[in-house]
C-alpha cells in the first residue's frame, strides 16, 4: 500500500508518494495548469500516478488560518477533494498544512535552492511535508 500526498495550489499541485512501509514520503512532481479551474488534466495525471504507484489513499493539505478557522483556499481544497474522490474512488483525507510552505522554504535554504528555482520546488516539498506529517502522526502502521 502507498499513500499520495498533495499540496493543492491555484496553478499547481505538488505530489509526494509514500514508501510501501508507510515510513517516508518522497517528493515526486509538480502538476501545473494554466488556469485554476482547469482541472481535467490535473485529475488525469493524479489518476496515472495512482495506478503507477498503487496508491490506496490520498492526503490533501487543508490550508487553515493560524487560528484553525477555514481560509479562502480551504473551500477550494475541499471541492478538489470531492473531485478526486468522485473521479478515482479513492478516499482523500484532509490534513492541516499550516506552516508547510515556511518549512519548505527552510529546507530549500538548507540545500541551497535559490532564486526562481524555489518556485519550481516549493509545492512538491510542501506535499512531501504534508504526507510525512500524516505518516508520522496517523495510526496507519
Amino acid at each position: 500500500m502507498r499513500i499520495m500526498g498533495l499540496d493543492y495550489g491555484s496553478r499547481t499541485v505538488g505530489v509526494a508518494i509514500s514508501d510501501e512501509l508507510l515510513l517516508t514520503a518522497q517528493a515526486r512532481e509538480i502538476i501545473r495548469r494554466k488556469e485554476e479551474n482547469k482541472l481535467r488534466r490535473t485529475l488525469a495525471r493524479i489518476e496515472e500516478l495512482i495506478l503507477e504507484y498503487g496508491v490506496e489513499k490520498i492526503v490533501l493539505g487543508l490550508p487553515l488560518n493560524m487560528d484553525q478557522s477555514d481560509s479562502e483556499r480551504s473551500k477550494l481544497s475541499l471541492e478538489f477533494k470531492d473531485k478526486i474522490e468522485r473521479r478515482t474512488g479513492i478516499p482523500v483525507i484532509m490534513w492541516d498544512e499550516r506552516l508547510t510552505t515556511v518549512e519548505a522554504d527552510e529546507i530549500m535554504d538548507e540545500v541551497g535552492i535559490r532564486g526562481k528555482d524555489r518556485k519550481e520546488y516549493v509545492d512538491m516539498i510542501a506535499a512531501q511535508i504534508i504526507l510525512q506529517d500524516y505518516l508520522d502522526n496517523s495510526k496507519e502502521k
